[in-house]
């Protein structure tokens, strides 16, 4: 048995993982990552507009702090996301873009005096403040009050990813490569590292640790399109599942992004829109103000995939050989702006669809995008059933998204979860020894062994890539965007076909090493599982919240539904998990649930939500007239952080003497 140990152990070296190895090498911790692929390829690249963190220096962002995040992260989860760790994340967003700075983000920045912008396909000028100049700027993002979303170009997780990647090497972080862990080692109680296999030699190894952290990243491609990157096929989740302990927190909440090209599925960033591009239909005609009159195209994710779908199934969808889509009209800013800031949207629609965005409009389409669920954990990062595990990132539910993540959101939540449960999982490391049980570690292994042995030397006839195939297909037509009883029940049944299959895997190459085949047989039987998380949380849950839409329940029932789904898979022979749910405490709310500002209110409301706005009211008049904010906040619902990172934020408009004048027809900041 190869034994490797260390205190820290992290799986996944994307923006999340390397923040949290960050952090604990910097209490003088070992410190070891492992990882699919090289650090600076993980699927952080990809992301393109930006980071949300209220600095507010750009005049569109003046006025913006910690509460107004708050509250649009609160809104944008329909009340489906954890508020105390909206609050610790909203705070702690700002300082992550400072130390990011820091460490050589090459943040756009604000140029002082007049600049045109596009908004709601107008050409407006706006003022920037001297004060502001070389400060970092901001665009606007879907489902903000603030334009707040700090970006370089539309290249943000790229240069993120490549300043936090070197400051990881610089602090001599390792980082096993081409290392895939298939299984966590645990007692019931206590988790103790991972089963990894060598994806070049094969070889399995152990790796010991006082706190294993999960940041592998979402589940996309349990779908068929995906913005996803090959690597994101929730095997971390699977991981957490595999224990039948570890719970997986509301996986039913899947994020379908509105504008992926037609028929690749790569995303064009919500920038394009932020920075003023609009939607078509067939007949040029933008059709986002007829459905939603005040954010247009600028309303949150699910709203504006939903009403492009709703458009399309009335006909008004392009016709194409790959299905009907949209359009995404940029041309409008410009070919300066595009090749200034949309570079990416550029090259992307250059290479893979052959057209010039600065002249031709892009075809568009609702696609798999993100994964709101993901291994359950406490606000520390951990998992509440078994100690020492930790999880990060998309990886994670620690339940800042709820049902709907808002744009910016979730690079933003790799940095900021990785500096707050960085310091979280160093307490831990210090505070708890090293156990190495190596029983207990040879069963893993044992276990491990005996299934690549009978994948490699058994008799099965089922092709893995086939079953994945069906997977994706049956995920794409039936879990979908909009979602219904009849369509839940037949991709359960199906899918639970294909676990059935799943036992019959067998490989035509019977190679041990570097052998594709092999790797996606271990894989697929994981992702079925995860799938089936997914399709059976999606039926239990007879109500719509956020990116969760059921036709034949069409309301958010808060009365009945205001809780998340946990998910368990306690007995590795069943084709079902075991679904539990955990109630949202609304007494200890501070933002009570309300109306999130799109289309009809058709709420059912908590019968608790009264009561709690009678009690905040209480509680404000008890402190006065107009309150200190901090105070009234600490009044509501106080939450803790570490301590170095509780300090407030500091920004321009604090020391503006002349807050700078809005353009005509703008509303007020």
């Amino acid at each position: 048995m190869k034994l490797i140990y260390t205190d820290s152990l992290v799986i996944g070296a994307g923006l999340a993982g390397l923040r949290v190895a960050i952090a604990t090498k910097e209490r003088g911790l070992d410190t070891l990552v492992l990882s699919l692929i090289p650090a600076k390829r993980s699927h952080s690249a990809a992301a393109q507009g930006g980071m949300q963190a209220s600095l507010g220096n750009t005049v569109k962002g003046m006025g913006d702090n910690e509460d107004i995040h708050f509250q649009d992260t609160v809104k944008g989860s329909d009340w489906g996301c954890d508020q105390d760790v909206a609050r610790m994340f909203a705070h702690c967003a700002p300082k992550a873009i400072r130390e990011l700075t820091n460490w050589g983000v090459p943040w756009s920045r604000v140029s002082a005096g007049p600049r045109d912008v596009i908004m709601n396909a107008q050409k407006v000028t706006l003022h920037e403040a001297e004060e502001a100049h070389g400060l970092i700027n901001a665009r606007d993002f879907g489902g903000t009050k603030k334009w707040r979303t700090c970006y370089t170009a539309d290249g943000t997780g790229h240069s993120l990813l490549y300043a936090v990647d070197n400051q990881a090497i610089s602090m001599g972080i390792p980082v096993h490569e081409r290392i895939e862990a298939l299984s966590l080692i645990h007692d019931g109680k206590r988790c103790h590292g991972v089963i990894a296999r060598c994806l070049v030699t094969g070889e399995l190894r152990a790796y010991v640790a006082k706190s294993t952290t999960i940041a592998t990243g979402g589940y996309g491609k349990i779908y068929e399109i995906s913005t996803n990157a090959t690597i994101c096929e929730g095997i971390g989740q699977a991981l957490a599942l595999d224990t039948g302990v570890a719970t997986l927190g509301n996986m039913e909440a899947v994020q379908f992004h509105p504008t992926a090209i037609v028929p690749a599925g790569i995303l064009t960033t919500e920038g394009c829109r932020g920075d003023g591009g609009i939607l078509r239909d067939k007949d040029g005609h933008r059709f986002m103000p007829d459905y939603e009159p005040e954010k247009k195209e600028l309303a949150s994710r699910d709203v504006v995939s939903r009403r492009m779908t709703e458009h399309m199934r009335k006909g008004n969808g392009v016709d194409s050989p790959y299905g009907p889509h949209l359009w995404l009209d940029i041309t409008l800013l410009g070919r300066e702006h595009i090749e200034t800031n949309l570079r990416e949207v550029k090259e992307i629609c250059e290479y893979f669809l052959g057209i010039d965005p600065c002249k031709e409009w892009i075809p568009v389409r609702p696609t798999q995008h993100y994964s709101m669920g993901g291994v359950r954990t406490n606000a520390t990062g951990e998992s509440p059933q078994l100690k020492g595990l930790f999880s990060v990132g998309e990886a994670a539910c620690w339940d800042m998204h709820g049902f709907n993540r808002l744009g910016g959101n979730s690079v933003a939540e790799t940095v900021v979860g990785g500096m707050i449960i960085g310091k979280y999982v160093a307490d831990f490391c210090e505070q708890n020894s090293l156990e190495i049980d190596t029983a207990l570690t040879q069963k893993f292994i044992d276990k491990l062994q005996n299934e690549i042995d009978n994948l490699v030397d058994g008799n099965g006839k089922e092709n893995p890539f086939e079953l994945k195939k069906e997977m994706q297909r049956i995920m794409m037509n039936y879990v979908g965007i909009f979602r219904n009883g009849p369509e839940l029940d037949k991709a359960i049944q199906e899918l639970k076909a294909l676990l059935l299959r799943a036992k019959n895997l067998g490989l035509k190459c019977k190679k041990r090493h570097s052998n594709p085949e092999l790797v996606e047989a271990l894989r697929v039987t994981r992702m079925l599982k995860v799938a089936l998380t997914v399709a059976c949380g999606a039926a239990a849950r007879t109500e719509s919240r956020g990116a969760h839409s059921r036709e034949d329940y069409p309301q958010r029932n808060d009365k009945d539904w205001l809780n998340r789904t946990l998910a368990t898979w306690p007995d590795a022979e069943s084709l079902t998990p075991v679904l539990r749910y955990e109630a949202l405490d609304v007494m200890k709310m501070e933002l009570p649930p309300g109306y999130r500002g799109y289309g009809n209110d058709n709420t059912i409301a908590h019968p608790d939500t009264e009561k709690r706005i009678i009690e905040i009211n209480k509680v404000i008049a008890a402190l006065g007239d107009d309150p200190d904010r901090h105070t009234l906040q600490q009044a509501l619902m106080p939450y803790t952080l570490p301590s170095h990172l509780l300090p407030p934020n500091e920004r321009l408009s604090d020391t503006l003497a002349i807050t700078p004048s809005q353009p005509v027809g703008n509303k007020p900041l």
